[in-house]
Protein backbone atom coordinates (compact mmCIF):
# COMPACT_ATOMS: atom_id res chain seq x y z
CA UNK A 1 0.00 0.00 0.00
CA UNK A 2 1.47 3.42 -0.90
CA UNK A 3 -2.02 5.53 -1.01
CA UNK A 4 -3.64 6.74 1.74
CA UNK A 5 -6.25 9.24 2.07
CA UNK A 6 -7.36 11.32 5.01
CA UNK A 7 -10.89 13.23 5.84
CA UNK A 8 -10.90 16.10 8.37
CA UNK A 9 -7.64 18.40 8.33
CA UNK A 10 -8.22 19.85 11.49
CA UNK A 11 -5.94 19.76 15.03
CA UNK A 12 -4.96 15.66 14.43
CA UNK A 13 -5.80 15.21 10.71
CA UNK A 14 -3.29 17.60 9.52
CA UNK A 15 -0.34 16.72 11.23
CA UNK A 16 -1.16 12.96 10.65
CA UNK A 17 -1.08 13.45 7.02
CA UNK A 18 1.86 15.29 7.42
CA UNK A 19 3.58 12.36 9.24
CA UNK A 20 2.17 9.57 6.85
CA UNK A 21 3.90 11.37 4.32
CA UNK A 22 7.56 11.78 6.27
CA UNK A 23 7.03 7.58 6.16
CA UNK A 24 7.39 7.77 2.42
CA UNK A 25 3.28 7.43 1.69
CA UNK A 26 1.68 9.01 -1.19
CA UNK A 27 -1.35 11.05 0.96
CA UNK A 28 -4.41 13.30 -0.30
CA UNK A 29 -6.30 15.28 2.39
CA UNK A 30 -10.17 16.36 2.24
CA UNK A 31 -11.91 18.84 4.08
CA UNK A 32 -14.93 20.59 2.70
CA UNK A 33 -13.04 23.71 4.32
CA UNK A 34 -11.46 25.22 1.45
CA UNK A 35 -9.24 26.89 3.95
CA UNK A 36 -7.71 24.03 5.97
CA UNK A 37 -7.07 22.51 1.72
CA UNK A 38 -5.48 25.44 1.50
CA UNK A 39 -3.38 25.24 4.38
CA UNK A 40 -2.10 21.47 3.82
CA UNK A 41 -1.55 22.90 0.03
CA UNK A 42 0.76 25.91 0.84
CA UNK A 43 1.99 24.81 4.78
CA UNK A 44 0.55 28.00 6.02
CA UNK A 45 -1.17 26.10 9.33
CA UNK A 46 -3.26 27.86 11.17
CA UNK A 47 -2.73 25.74 14.00
CA UNK A 48 0.68 25.27 16.10
CA UNK A 49 2.09 21.65 16.63
CA UNK A 50 5.28 21.04 17.34
CA UNK A 51 7.34 19.43 14.02
CA UNK A 52 4.99 19.47 11.39
CA UNK A 53 5.92 22.69 9.29
CA UNK A 54 9.57 21.12 8.97
CA UNK A 55 8.20 17.60 7.88
CA UNK A 56 5.93 19.23 5.56
CA UNK A 57 8.66 21.24 4.01
CA UNK A 58 10.68 18.06 3.75
CA UNK A 59 7.65 15.94 2.38
CA UNK A 60 5.37 18.09 0.50
CA UNK A 61 5.54 16.21 -2.84
CA UNK A 62 3.23 13.64 -1.27
CA UNK A 63 1.54 15.75 0.05
CA UNK A 64 -1.89 16.60 -1.42
CA UNK A 65 -5.07 18.32 -0.79
CA UNK A 66 -8.46 18.63 -2.40
CA UNK A 67 -12.35 18.91 -1.39
CA UNK A 68 -12.85 16.00 -3.83
CA UNK A 69 -13.64 13.48 -2.36
CA UNK A 70 -13.81 11.06 -5.93
CA UNK A 71 -10.52 11.64 -6.57
CA UNK A 72 -9.26 11.19 -3.10
CA UNK A 73 -11.31 7.46 -2.58
CA UNK A 74 -10.24 6.50 -6.08
CA UNK A 75 -7.04 7.38 -5.85
CA UNK A 76 -5.89 5.44 -2.56
CA UNK A 77 -6.05 2.00 -0.65
CA UNK A 78 -7.21 2.97 2.93
CA UNK A 79 -8.74 6.31 4.16
CA UNK A 80 -8.57 7.21 7.91
CA UNK A 81 -11.57 10.20 8.99
CA UNK A 82 -10.45 12.01 11.49
CA UNK A 83 -13.78 14.71 11.41
CA UNK A 84 -15.47 16.55 14.55
CA UNK A 85 -17.70 14.22 16.44
CA UNK A 86 -19.40 17.35 19.04
CA UNK A 87 -20.50 16.54 22.54
CA UNK A 88 -24.37 16.81 22.59
CA UNK A 89 -25.76 17.92 26.10
CA UNK A 90 -26.63 14.53 27.18
CA UNK A 91 -22.80 14.36 27.14
CA UNK A 92 -22.96 11.58 23.58
CA UNK A 93 -20.99 12.32 20.99
CA UNK A 94 -22.54 13.62 17.16
CA UNK A 95 -22.03 11.31 14.81
CA UNK A 96 -23.37 13.83 11.95
CA UNK A 97 -19.68 14.63 10.61
CA UNK A 98 -18.69 10.58 10.50
CA UNK A 99 -22.12 10.10 8.45
CA UNK A 100 -21.88 13.22 6.23
CA UNK A 101 -18.13 11.47 5.11
CA UNK A 102 -19.46 7.91 5.23
CA UNK A 103 -22.70 8.98 2.88
CA UNK A 104 -19.84 10.38 0.37
CA UNK A 105 -17.16 7.50 0.28
CA UNK A 106 -20.03 5.19 0.19
CA UNK A 107 -21.42 6.20 -3.13
CA UNK A 108 -18.22 6.60 -4.50
CA UNK A 109 -16.99 2.75 -3.62
CA UNK A 110 -20.19 1.98 -5.35
CA UNK A 111 -17.62 2.51 -8.79
CA UNK A 112 -14.85 1.40 -7.76
CA UNK A 113 -13.69 -2.60 -8.22
CA UNK A 114 -10.70 -3.05 -5.65
CA UNK A 115 -11.16 -3.59 -2.47
CA UNK A 116 -10.78 -0.15 0.03
CA UNK A 117 -10.32 0.10 3.77
CA UNK A 118 -11.82 2.70 5.78
CA UNK A 119 -10.62 3.21 9.12
CA UNK A 120 -12.47 5.36 11.46
CA UNK A 121 -10.18 7.41 14.19
CA UNK A 122 -12.79 10.29 15.33
CA UNK A 123 -13.93 8.79 18.80
CA UNK A 124 -17.27 7.73 19.18
CA UNK A 125 -19.86 6.30 21.69
CA UNK A 126 -19.84 1.91 21.67
CA UNK A 127 -22.30 0.13 18.99
CA UNK A 128 -22.19 3.46 16.17
CA UNK A 129 -20.00 1.17 13.85
CA UNK A 130 -22.23 -2.17 13.71
CA UNK A 131 -25.46 -0.24 14.11
CA UNK A 132 -24.72 2.92 11.69
CA UNK A 133 -21.77 3.02 10.35
CA UNK A 134 -21.51 0.29 8.46
CA UNK A 135 -25.06 -0.34 7.37
CA UNK A 136 -24.91 3.16 5.75
CA UNK A 137 -21.52 2.27 3.56
CA UNK A 138 -23.63 -0.80 2.71
CA UNK A 139 -26.67 0.81 1.45
CA UNK A 140 -24.94 3.55 -0.08
CA UNK A 141 -22.45 1.47 -2.03
CA UNK A 142 -24.36 -1.66 -2.67
CA UNK A 143 -21.57 -3.67 -1.71
CA UNK A 144 -20.78 -5.85 1.50
CA UNK A 145 -18.20 -4.95 4.27
CA UNK A 146 -15.37 -7.56 4.47
CA UNK A 147 -16.09 -8.58 0.78
CA UNK A 148 -15.98 -5.46 -0.77
CA UNK A 149 -14.95 -3.32 1.57
CA UNK A 150 -13.08 -3.46 5.01
CA UNK A 151 -13.87 -0.47 8.19
CA UNK A 152 -12.13 -0.35 11.14
CA UNK A 153 -12.41 1.73 14.50
CA UNK A 154 -8.74 2.91 14.71
CA UNK A 155 -8.96 5.78 17.03
CA UNK A 156 -5.32 7.59 18.22
CA UNK A 157 -4.46 7.80 21.63
CA UNK A 158 -2.13 11.47 21.49
CA UNK A 159 -1.82 14.63 23.21
CA UNK A 160 -1.93 17.81 21.07
CA UNK A 161 1.69 19.34 20.93
CA UNK A 162 3.15 16.12 20.85
CA UNK A 163 1.21 14.95 18.14
CA UNK A 164 3.98 13.43 15.60
CA UNK A 165 5.52 11.47 18.52
CA UNK A 166 2.71 10.17 19.64
CA UNK A 167 1.57 8.56 16.37
CA UNK A 168 5.17 7.34 14.98
CA UNK A 169 5.66 5.61 18.56
CA UNK A 170 2.33 5.18 20.37
CA UNK A 171 2.33 2.67 23.46
CA UNK A 172 -0.19 0.29 21.44
CA UNK A 173 -2.06 0.19 18.21
CA UNK A 174 -6.40 -0.47 18.67
CA UNK A 175 -7.79 -1.99 16.01
CA UNK A 176 -11.72 -2.50 15.70
CA UNK A 177 -11.93 -4.89 12.78
CA UNK A 178 -15.08 -5.33 11.35
CA UNK A 179 -13.28 -8.88 9.90
CA UNK A 180 -10.40 -10.61 9.81
CA UNK A 181 -9.32 -9.03 6.25
CA UNK A 182 -9.56 -5.45 7.36
CA UNK A 183 -7.55 -6.04 10.25
CA UNK A 184 -4.69 -7.65 8.38
CA UNK A 185 -4.72 -4.85 5.97
CA UNK A 186 -4.28 -2.13 8.82
CA UNK A 187 -2.13 -4.40 11.24
CA UNK A 188 0.43 -3.94 8.01
CA UNK A 189 0.27 -0.45 7.62
CA UNK A 190 1.14 0.01 10.99
CA UNK A 191 3.68 -2.32 11.25
CA UNK A 192 5.34 0.08 8.21
CA UNK A 193 3.83 3.47 9.31
CA UNK A 194 5.43 3.10 13.46
CA UNK A 195 8.73 3.53 14.20
CA UNK A 196 8.75 1.69 17.60
CA UNK A 197 7.28 -1.62 16.87
CA UNK A 198 3.69 -1.17 19.00
CA UNK A 199 2.13 -3.86 20.72
CA UNK A 200 -1.13 -4.35 18.17
CA UNK A 201 -4.27 -4.72 19.68
CA UNK A 202 -7.29 -6.33 17.34
CA UNK A 203 -10.70 -7.00 18.43
CA UNK A 204 -14.41 -6.27 17.60
CA UNK A 205 -15.71 -3.08 16.86
CA UNK A 206 -17.66 -2.36 20.02
CA UNK A 207 -14.63 -3.46 22.11
CA UNK A 208 -12.26 -1.00 20.63
CA UNK A 209 -14.84 1.62 20.84
CA UNK A 210 -15.07 0.96 25.30
CA UNK A 211 -11.83 0.76 24.82
CA UNK A 212 -10.98 4.23 23.55
CA UNK A 213 -13.06 5.93 26.36
CA UNK A 214 -12.42 3.77 29.18
CA UNK A 215 -8.43 4.50 28.72
CA UNK A 216 -8.79 8.54 28.57
CA UNK A 217 -11.44 8.15 31.46
CA UNK A 218 -8.68 6.35 33.37
CA UNK A 219 -6.57 8.68 33.06
CA UNK A 220 -9.18 11.50 34.57
CA UNK A 221 -9.85 9.46 37.64
CA UNK A 222 -5.93 9.20 38.41
CA UNK A 223 -5.65 12.93 37.82
CA UNK A 224 -9.02 13.60 39.74
CA UNK A 225 -7.63 11.20 42.26
CA UNK A 226 -4.16 13.18 42.75
CA UNK A 227 -6.14 16.31 42.99
CA UNK A 228 -8.06 14.60 45.76
CA UNK A 229 -5.15 13.74 47.91
CA UNK A 230 -3.77 17.03 47.21
CA UNK A 231 -6.65 18.85 48.85
CA UNK A 232 -6.56 16.35 51.57
CA UNK A 233 -2.45 17.43 52.30
CA UNK A 234 -3.50 21.68 51.99
CA UNK A 235 -5.33 21.45 55.23
CA UNK A 236 -3.50 18.64 57.10
CA UNK A 237 -0.68 20.42 58.88
CA UNK A 238 3.22 19.44 57.42
CA UNK A 239 1.52 17.26 54.76
CA UNK A 240 2.74 17.35 50.95
CA UNK A 241 0.51 15.68 48.27
CA UNK A 242 3.56 15.40 46.28
CA UNK A 243 5.68 13.37 48.67
CA UNK A 244 2.64 11.09 49.20
CA UNK A 245 1.75 10.71 45.22
CA UNK A 246 5.54 9.88 44.51
CA UNK A 247 6.15 7.12 47.28
CA UNK A 248 2.98 5.58 46.05
CA UNK A 249 3.36 5.41 42.44
CA UNK A 250 6.68 3.37 43.12
CA UNK A 251 4.06 0.56 43.55
CA UNK A 252 3.77 -1.65 40.24
CA UNK A 253 0.00 -1.46 40.65
CA UNK A 254 -0.34 2.37 40.67
CA UNK A 255 2.29 3.74 38.63
CA UNK A 256 3.50 7.32 38.53
CA UNK A 257 2.52 8.84 35.64
CA UNK A 258 -0.29 11.46 36.11
CA UNK A 259 -0.01 11.07 39.61
CA UNK A 260 0.43 14.49 40.96
CA UNK A 261 -0.91 17.38 42.56
CA UNK A 262 -1.25 20.09 39.78
CA UNK A 263 -4.31 21.74 38.08
CA UNK A 264 -7.43 20.01 36.85
CA UNK A 265 -7.62 18.26 33.54
CA UNK A 266 -8.78 20.15 30.59
CA UNK A 267 -8.42 19.95 26.51
CA UNK A 268 -10.71 18.78 23.98
CA UNK A 269 -10.87 14.61 25.18
CA UNK A 270 -10.58 14.00 28.30
CA UNK A 271 -13.25 16.54 30.09
CA UNK A 272 -15.88 15.31 27.25
CA UNK A 273 -14.66 11.78 27.16
CA UNK A 274 -15.60 11.27 30.88
CA UNK A 275 -19.23 12.73 30.22
CA UNK A 276 -19.55 10.16 27.00
CA UNK A 277 -18.97 7.21 29.31
CA UNK A 278 -21.31 8.21 31.68
CA UNK A 279 -23.85 8.78 29.26
CA UNK A 280 -23.13 5.17 27.45
CA UNK A 281 -24.37 3.69 31.26
CA UNK A 282 -27.15 5.84 31.34
CA UNK A 283 -27.95 4.79 27.65
CA UNK A 284 -27.93 0.88 29.09
CA UNK A 285 -29.30 1.54 32.27
CA UNK A 286 -26.71 1.74 34.61
CA UNK A 287 -24.87 4.35 36.80
CA UNK A 288 -21.09 4.77 36.45
CA UNK A 289 -19.98 6.37 40.07
CA UNK A 290 -16.23 6.45 39.75
CA UNK A 291 -16.91 8.37 36.41
CA UNK A 292 -19.28 11.25 37.98
CA UNK A 293 -16.78 11.46 40.95
CA UNK A 294 -13.93 12.24 38.44
CA UNK A 295 -15.75 14.85 36.66
CA UNK A 296 -17.24 16.15 40.15
CA UNK A 297 -13.44 16.47 41.50
CA UNK A 298 -11.96 18.06 38.63
CA UNK A 299 -14.31 20.76 39.09
CA UNK A 300 -14.45 21.14 42.32
CA UNK A 301 -10.19 21.34 42.60
CA UNK A 302 -10.50 24.46 40.08
CA UNK A 303 -12.62 26.13 42.56
CA UNK A 304 -10.63 25.31 45.15
CA UNK A 305 -7.48 26.64 43.12
CA UNK A 306 -9.69 29.86 42.50
CA UNK A 307 -10.78 30.24 46.58
CA UNK A 308 -7.29 29.77 47.97
CA UNK A 309 -5.92 32.94 45.38
CA UNK A 310 -8.96 35.14 46.65
CA UNK A 311 -7.29 34.63 50.30
CA UNK A 312 -4.16 35.80 48.90
CA UNK A 313 -5.52 39.25 46.96
CA UNK A 314 -7.31 42.32 46.61
CA UNK A 315 -9.45 43.89 43.96
CA UNK A 316 -6.81 46.43 44.14
CA UNK A 317 -3.60 43.99 42.83
CA UNK A 318 -3.11 42.62 39.53
CA UNK A 319 -2.90 39.11 39.28
CA UNK A 320 -0.83 37.20 36.47
CA UNK A 321 -1.82 33.92 35.29
CA UNK A 322 0.99 32.22 33.32
CA UNK A 323 -0.17 29.32 31.31
CA UNK A 324 -3.85 29.55 29.68
CA UNK A 325 -3.33 26.23 27.10
CA UNK A 326 -4.48 23.86 28.68
CA UNK A 327 -1.48 22.53 28.12
CA UNK A 328 2.43 22.61 26.98
CA UNK A 329 3.36 22.84 23.67
CA UNK A 330 0.11 23.83 22.35
CA UNK A 331 -1.84 26.40 21.87
CA UNK A 332 -5.40 24.75 22.83
CA UNK A 333 -7.09 26.63 25.34
CA UNK A 334 -10.17 24.44 25.93
CA UNK A 335 -11.43 24.42 29.38
CA UNK A 336 -7.99 24.74 30.51
CA UNK A 337 -6.94 25.32 34.29
CA UNK A 338 -6.29 29.20 32.99
CA UNK A 339 -9.14 30.24 31.21
CA UNK A 340 -11.17 28.35 34.26
CA UNK A 341 -9.20 30.46 36.96
CA UNK A 342 -9.49 33.95 34.31
CA UNK A 343 -13.12 33.58 34.31
CA UNK A 344 -13.76 33.01 37.79
CA UNK A 345 -11.65 35.86 38.59
CA UNK A 346 -13.15 38.70 36.42
CA UNK A 347 -16.51 37.80 37.50
CA UNK A 348 -15.78 39.15 40.72
CA UNK A 349 -14.50 42.24 39.67
CA UNK A 350 -10.48 40.94 39.79
CA UNK A 351 -7.81 42.36 37.40
CA UNK A 352 -6.01 40.08 35.61
CA UNK A 353 -3.29 39.80 32.93
CA UNK A 354 -2.18 36.67 31.34
CA UNK A 355 0.83 35.06 29.24
CA UNK A 356 1.26 32.34 27.42
CA UNK A 357 3.95 31.15 24.61
CA UNK A 358 1.64 30.27 22.12
CA UNK A 359 -2.03 30.25 22.87
CA UNK A 360 -2.73 34.43 23.36
CA UNK A 361 -4.56 34.67 20.06
CA UNK A 362 -6.92 32.35 21.14
CA UNK A 363 -7.18 33.81 24.60
CA UNK A 364 -7.87 37.07 23.46
CA UNK A 365 -11.06 35.42 21.10
CA UNK A 366 -12.26 34.52 23.98
CA UNK A 367 -12.01 37.26 26.96
CA UNK A 368 -11.39 40.22 24.34
CA UNK A 369 -11.00 43.59 26.47
CA UNK A 370 -11.89 42.12 29.66
CA UNK A 371 -8.11 41.14 30.45
CA UNK A 372 -4.91 42.43 29.50
CA UNK A 373 -2.36 40.37 28.01
CA UNK A 374 1.29 40.02 27.63
CA UNK A 375 3.74 39.72 24.80
CA UNK A 376 6.41 38.01 27.34
CA UNK A 377 7.21 37.24 30.46
CA UNK A 378 8.81 40.17 32.08
CA UNK A 379 5.84 42.61 31.30
CA UNK A 380 3.21 40.25 32.18
CA UNK A 381 4.56 40.22 35.92
CA UNK A 382 5.73 43.52 36.00
CA UNK A 383 3.71 45.48 39.32
CA UNK A 384 2.20 42.50 40.21
CA UNK A 385 0.99 40.82 43.56
CA UNK A 386 0.49 37.55 42.52
CA UNK A 387 1.96 35.10 39.79
CA UNK A 388 -0.23 32.10 39.25
CA UNK A 389 1.57 29.31 37.30
CA UNK A 390 -1.23 26.91 35.47
CA UNK A 391 0.18 25.36 32.65
CA UNK A 392 3.42 23.81 33.06
CA UNK A 393 5.05 25.05 30.11
CA UNK A 394 9.28 24.74 29.87
CA UNK A 395 10.02 28.19 29.87
CA UNK A 396 8.25 28.96 33.47
CA UNK A 397 10.97 26.14 35.09
CA UNK A 398 13.51 29.06 34.37
CA UNK A 399 11.87 32.24 36.32
CA UNK A 400 14.24 33.73 38.39
CA UNK A 401 14.41 36.41 41.40
CA UNK A 402 15.93 39.03 38.48
CA UNK A 403 12.13 38.73 37.28
CA UNK A 404 10.46 38.01 40.76
CA UNK A 405 11.94 41.94 41.27
CA UNK A 406 9.67 42.99 38.83
CA UNK A 407 6.63 41.94 40.83
CA UNK A 408 4.95 43.87 43.59
CA UNK A 409 7.38 44.03 47.33
CA UNK A 410 6.56 40.60 48.98
CA UNK A 411 5.05 39.17 45.89
CA UNK A 412 3.48 35.61 45.85
CA UNK A 413 3.67 32.72 43.84
CA UNK A 414 1.05 30.21 43.60
CA UNK A 415 2.31 27.14 41.55
CA UNK A 416 -0.08 24.93 40.53
CA UNK A 417 2.80 22.27 38.85
CA UNK A 418 5.43 23.11 41.42
CA UNK A 419 7.67 24.04 38.88
CA UNK A 420 9.91 26.55 41.33
CA UNK A 421 9.93 24.16 44.52
CA UNK A 422 13.06 24.87 46.29
CA UNK A 423 14.13 27.15 43.69
CA UNK A 424 15.64 30.78 45.41
CA UNK A 425 12.33 33.36 44.90
CA UNK A 426 14.20 36.39 47.05
CA UNK A 427 11.22 37.76 49.01
CA UNK A 428 9.02 35.63 47.19
CA UNK A 429 6.27 33.45 49.08
CA UNK A 430 5.81 30.20 47.44
CA UNK A 431 3.27 28.40 47.41
CA UNK A 432 1.33 25.40 45.68
CA UNK A 433 -1.32 22.79 45.19
CA UNK A 434 -1.22 19.76 47.59
CA UNK A 435 1.02 21.07 50.33
CA UNK A 436 -0.28 22.32 53.37
CA UNK A 437 0.54 26.53 54.35
CA UNK A 438 -1.69 28.53 56.84
CA UNK A 439 -2.94 31.59 54.23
Amino acid sequence: MKNISVIGLGKLGTPFAITLASRGFSVIGIDIDSKSVLSLKTGKFGIYEPLINNLWSKNKSLIKATIDYKEAIQDSEITFIIVPTPSQKNGSFSNFYVKKALEKIGKILKDKDKFHLISLVSTVVPTSSELEFIPLLEKQSGKKVGRDFGFCYNPAFIALGSVVKNLLEPDFVLIGESDKKSGDVLEKFYQRFCINNPPIMRMNLVNAEIAKLSLNTFITTKISYANMIGHLCEVIPDADANIVLKAIGQDRRVGSLYLKAASCYGGPCFPRDNKALISVGKKFGISLPIAKATDKINDRHSQNIFKRIKKLVTKKDKITILGMSYKPDTDVIEKSQGTILVDLLINEGYQVTVYDPKALRNVKKLFGKKIRYSQNLENSLKSSTIMVIATNWKEFEKINNKQIKLMKKNPIIFDCWGLLEGKDLGRARYLRNGKYEKI
